[in-house]
């Protein structure tokens, strides 16, 4: 069975799905692994590192995809490139099943069976093929880096001859993966740090790193059987931002990471909320790929508010590929190698398997997944 990897052509994409490590690990357990040329090279992994790895590197993408009998990649691939796989072929990435359903139909009318590693269920077992939080945990330490280079003032309270400076104040809204290790980069950092979520259930978690959580009485709030915060109303939304304006207009970094799964991104921060903010403060927010938890957020922009700067960057773990893409790879390798029958050299697709019946999305020429079908339905 051979193992197909082309390389990513999303714009600023430089993650790449495998590393010659997790290559030399699966040709080791009998599977061929076949790589587009250049695959690597953002990610500071050469075509030959690959070959010594045991992969065949190819320049021919074409026969590459068509002889691939899994498919591993970042990201979900163009349309156009579906009719070109294998038919049965096995294709794995992320896909964002909820929003992409002409992706989703193409791949099952042609007989792709097509994982989603955004669907990864949250349980023990599947937690090493976890994709959404290996990757969250970078982004949440990338976030604290960028806005530690754009603010105008250092994070750690210093004590010198000429004075003592204090220590800045970074406020993190969102204590899930990303948020946990956003405080907790800026503690090591040395800053002062609160955070907020509206599942009082973390609370414990963000003062075991380090900040202080910031108490707001929605009401009944919570958190989904898979740990994703639940949706708030309206009225409860609106609470919120006036509990957290008085602390934002006192924060140098404010980091947003509130996000709904399959849905556009909340609206925390308003415009009212960033004027609060002294000049010179800095807004990042995590979620502007998907809506923006941010008024005025742009993606890969720099939007000046009054002399705060509003930061939004859409792929936050591609800014340190080397590390992103060692994770996701294995977090690859982790899902094949589970599935994978080394003695009968076949990958076990079966569907009564609780972490293939949660992320996977077509079979057979049919949607199998019961969430995308409730959804069409």
């Amino acid at each position: 069975m051979q193992i197909a990897v082309p390389a990513e052509t999303h714009t600023n994409e430089k993650r790449v799905a495998l590393i010659p490590d997790s290559v030399k690990k699966l040709t080791s357990a009998g599977l061929k692994v076949e790589v587009q040329a250049g695959l690597g090279d953002h990610a500071g992994f050469s075509d030959n590192q690959y070959t010594e790895a045991g992969a065949i590197v190819t320049t021919d993408r074409s026969a590459l995809l068509a002889n691939g009998d899994i498919v591993l990649r970042v990201r979900k691939p163009e349309i156009e490139e579906v009719s070109g796989l294998k038919k049965g072929a096995i294709h794995i990435s992320y896909l964002d099943p909820y929003n992409e359903n002409a992706l989703v139909d193409a791949m099952a009318s042609h007989g792709v069976s097509a994982i989603s590693m955004e669907m990864i269920p949250r349980t023990t077992r599947a937690q090493k093929m976890d994709a959404l939080s290996s990757q969250a945990n970078l982004a949440g330490y990338v976030m604290v880096i960028l806005a530690a280079a754009k603010l105008n003032r250092i994070l750690p309270m210093m004590m010198t001859p000429a004075g003592t400076l204090k220590p800045a104040k970074v406020f993190v809204i969102g204590a899930g993966v990303a948020g946990l290790q956003a405080i907790a980069t800026a503690k090591r950092l040395g800053a002062k740090v609160e955070a907020f979520d509206t599942r009082p259930v973390v609370a414990e978690q963000v003062r075991s790193v380090g900040a202080k959580f910031i108490e707001i009485d929605l009401g009944e709030t919570g958190q989904t059987k898979d740990g994703y915060a639940k949706e708030l109303t309206p009225e409860q939304l609106e609470l919120q931002r006036q509990g957290m304006k008085d602390v934002i207009s006192k924060s140098d970094i404010v980091i947003t990471t509130a996000q709904v799964f399959g849905r556009p991104a909340p609206r925390i921060v308003t415009r009212d909320m960033v004027e609060a903010m002294q000049p010179g403060g800095i807004l990042m927010d995590m979620a502007v790929e998907s809506g923006g938890n941010v008024e005025g957020s742009l993606p890969d922009e720099i939007v000046d508010v009054n002399g705060v700067s509003i930061i939004g960057v859409s792929n936050l773990p591609s800014e340190v590929p080397r590390d992103a893409s060692q994770m996701y790879s294995s977090n690859l390798f982790n899902l094949v190698s589970e599935f994978w029958d080394e003695e009968g050299k076949t990958f076990n697709l079966d569907l009564e398997d609780d972490i293939l019946a949660g992320c996977m999305i077509t079979h057979g020429g049919e949607i199998v997944n019961a969430a995308i079908k409730n959804l069409r339905s």
